[in-house]
């Protein structure tokens, strides 16, 4: 942005245009490094159109100019902790794919078998079989017990 412009350029706001893009198209793929990726791009987009929603002006230094000609700092702030939320997500997800490619040898993220059995259903144009409940906690396999399990030996007369 320039001294004195009623607001954004072009070029930034079509860099931001780009960064967001090609952060969401990465994103959307399989590979942990390219996901990676997607995550920097995305959030420096992100970082880019904040800054933007700022004024542009002097530094904001109460003395230095008058405060109508000062910059707005609430986006250089917001920039900043976005920044670093950033740099974490970054750590982790690099963590993340530094430990797939540890234990497979690979960083593609695979499909899960509820996903296949999904996929496979809706090829067939068949609807997955609705719980309907009312079976009791004994009666469906799917229900967590929420007790601990030595009040449910003590229940049973056994000793942990």
């Amino acid at each position: 942005m320039t001294r004195g412009a009623a607001g954004p350029t072009l070029v930034l706001v079509l860099a931001v245009g780009v960064l967001v893009a090609t952060g969401v198209t990465l994103l959307l793929e399989r590979s942990l490094t390219r996901i990676l990726l997607g995550v920097i791009l995305l959030g420096n987009g992100v970082n880019l159109l904040i800054l933007l929603g700022g004024r542009s002006g002097a530094a904001p230094l109460v003395g230095t100019a008058p405060t109508a000609a000062m910059s707005d700092a609430l986006p250089q702030a917001m920039v900043l902790t976005a920044v670093v939320i950033t740099f974490g997500l970054t750590a982790f997800l690099l963590a993340v794919a530094y430990r797939s490619w540890y234990l497979t040898g690979d960083d593609e993220v695979q499909d899960d078998l509820e996903d296949r059995q999904i996929v496979r259903l809706a090829e067939r144009n068949e609807v997955a079989t609705a719980d309907l409940g009312g079976e009791g906690p004994d009666g469906d396999p799917e229900q967590v017990d929420p007790e601990p399990a030595r009040r449910r030996l003590r229940r049973r007369g056994q000793q942990p």
